[in-house]
C-alpha cells in the first residue's frame, strides 16, 4: 500500500480500520444499513414537515434544518466510506479530498448553530411562553437559518485554501475513511501552525461558544421547570427537551473527544480517534431521526397513519 501511495502522489489513500484492511469488507452490510437508516430517516422527517401544514412552526422548521445538515453529512461521507468497505477502492484525489474536507467541517459547523437555535427555541417555549409566537416568527427563523448557513461557510472556507499551499512528501496514507483537516495536515511537509491555530480558533469561537450558550439555556430551562407547581406539568415541560438533549450529547461528546485526542493523544493508538470520528460523523445522522420519530408526537402519528393505510391497502388487495 505504501508503494501505491508513492506512485500516486496526486492521491491520498484512505484507511477504514487499521490492521483490518483485508477483512473489513464484512463491515459493508452494517454500514450500508446505517446509511439507509440515515438517508430514509432524515428524508422522511423533511417530507413530513414539508407536507404537514400544522408543522410549519419554528420548532419544526429548526428540526428540518437539523435533518438537512445530518443528510448533508451522510451524503458527504457516503462515497468514500462505501468505496473502501464495499469496493476496496481506497484512493481519493487530493482536490476531491479537500472538497470533502470542506463539507465535513462546514456541515457540523452549521449543525452546531442549529442545535443552539433549537435550545433558544426550547428556552422561549418554556421560560417565555407568552412571548414565544411574537418573537420566534417564521421570518425570524428564516433569518436565523441564513446566519447559520453564512457562518458555516465563512469560518470553514479558509481551511481548504490554507491546506492547498502544502506539499505532501510524507506518506499519503490517511488514517480515516474520509478527509479530516487534522488528518490531512499531519502529512504535510511544511509548518502547519497556521492551520492548527486556525482550527483551534474555530473550535473555541463557534462550537465552544455554542455549547456554552446551550448549557446556559438549559440552566434557565431547568430553573423554570422546577418552578412549575405540579409534577405532571414539570414532566411535560421537560419532556419536550429530551430529543434535543439527546441530539446535543450525540453531537458534542464525540466532537470534543476527537478534538482533544488529535491534539494531546498523538502517542496513543490510532484506533480510538478513528472510532470517535466515525461516531462523530455517522452517529447524529442515524440517531437523530430515530429519536425525533419516536419522541415527537406529530411525526410519530404521521408514520403510524402511513403504515396503517398501507396495511389496509395490502389487506384489500389480498
Amino acid at each position: 500500500m505504501m508503494e501505491l501511495a508513492n506512485r500516486t502522489p496526486s492521491n491520498f489513500i484512505l484507511i477504514g480500520i487499521p490492521g483490518m484492511e483485508e477483512s473489513q469488507h464484512w463491515l459493508a452490510f452494517p454500514l450500508c444499513l446505517l446509511y439507509i437508516i440515515s438517508l430514509v430517516g432524515n428524508c422522511t422527517i423533511l417530507f413530513i414537515i414539508r407536507t404537514e401544514r400544522s408543522l410549519h412552526t419554528p420548532m419544526y422548521c429548526l428540526l428540518a434544518m437539523l435533518a438537512l445538515t445530518d443528510l448533508g453529512v451522510a451524503l458527504t461521507t457516503l462515497p468514500t466510506v462505501l468505496s473502501i468497505f464495499c469496493f476496496q477502492a481506497p484512493e481519493i484525489n487530493i482536490d476531491a479530498c479537500l472538497v470533502q474536507m470542506f463539507f465535513i467541517h462546514c456541515l457540523p459547523e452549521m449543525e452546531s448553530g442549529v442545535l443552539l437555535a433549537m435550545a433558544f427555541d426550547r428556552y422561549m417555549a418554556i421560560c417565555k411562553p407568552l412571548r414565544y409566537t411574537a418573537i420566534l416568527t417564521n421570518s425570524v427563523i428564516a433569518n436565523i437559518g441564513l446566519v447559520i448557513f453564512t457562518r458555516g461557510i465563512c469560518v470553514v472556507l479558509p481551511v481548504p485554501f490554507l491546506t492547498t499551499r502544502f506539499t505532501y512528501c510524507k506518506s499519503h496514507i490517511l488514517s480515516h475513511s474520509f478527509c479530516l483537516h487534522q488528518d490531512v495536515i499531519r502529512l504535510a511537509c511544511a509548518d502547519i501552525r497556521v492551520n492548527s491555530i486556525y482550527g483551534m480558533v474555530i473550535v473555541i469561537l463557534t462550537w465552544g461558544v455554542d455549547s456554552v450558550f446551550i448549557l446556559f439555556s438549559y440552566i434557565m430551562i431547568l430553573w423554570a421547570v422546577l418552578n412549575i407547581a405540579t409534577k405532571d406539568g414539570r414532566f411535560k415541560a421537560f419532556n419536550t427537551c429530551i430529543s434535543h438533549i439527546c441530539a446535543v450529547f450525540m453531537f458534542y461528546i464525540p466532537l470534543i473527544s476527537i478534538s482533544v485526542v488529535h491534539r494531546v493523544g498523538k502517542h496513543h493508538s490510532t484506533l480510538f480517534p478513528i472510532m470517535l470520528a466515525n461516531l462523530y460523523l455517522l452517529g447524529p445522522p442515524v440517531v437523530n431521526p430515530v429519536i425525533y420519530s419516536i419522541k415527537t408526537k406529530q411525526i410519530r402519528a404521521w408514520i403510524l397513519r402511513t403504515f396503517h393505510r398501507h396495511r389496509i391497502r395490502s389487506e384489500g388487495h389480498s
